[in-house]
């Protein structure tokens, strides 16, 4: 998980400092791995329902914090399709191949499944160098409520 974080950070460190007018498009890497082959076969199923993030990250543009207080949106570093979907995607492939003999998945997988919601509230390069990935999950786990926040800030 930490290796598509990691090329992310990378992505929207470049993408604010590069100049000139063209258009660069980004999209984040997707991990690789065996595909699961249990299919619904697993009792241990994960729906990844929702990744939801805030409006001024909702945009096209990569988002780079100036100050402690200040964010610009870029105009020609763009993401290639909506961030949130990307992070979704993302978290999928990379929790199916951390999760061996759980059916991880976008879309529901029946009744007996458990429940993941990621709200995002950080995810932008910043001026000193570092990029910040922030927010909380909360699981349904057979029928019971877990809530945590996460902050992860890279160099």
């Amino acid at each position: 998980m930490k290796k598509w974080l990691i090329a992310a950070a990378v992505c929207a460190l470049t993408a604010c400092s590069s100049g000139g007018e063209s258009k660069t498009y980004y999209q984040l890497p997707v991990a690789q791995g065996g595909a699961q082959s249990a299919a619904h076969q697993s009792k241990n199923l994960l729906w990844v329902e929702q990744v939801s993030i805030p409006d001024y990250l909702a945009g096209n543009g990569v988002v780079y914090q100036t100050t402690d207080v200040q964010y610009v949106i870029a105009n020609n570093n763009l993401w290639a399709s909506p961030l949130d979907q990307q992070l979704k995607t993302t978290l999928v492939a990379n929790l199916s191949n951390q999760l061996p003999g759980w059916v991880v998945a976008s879309q529901p997988l029946g009744s007996e499944q458990d429940t993941l919601n990621v709200s995002v509230s950080g995810f932008h390069g910043r001026y000193d160098g570092r990029v910040i990935v922030s927010g909380e999950w909360l699981l349904k786990h057979q029928g019971q409520l877990i809530k945590r926040p996460f902050h992860i800030e890279l160099k």
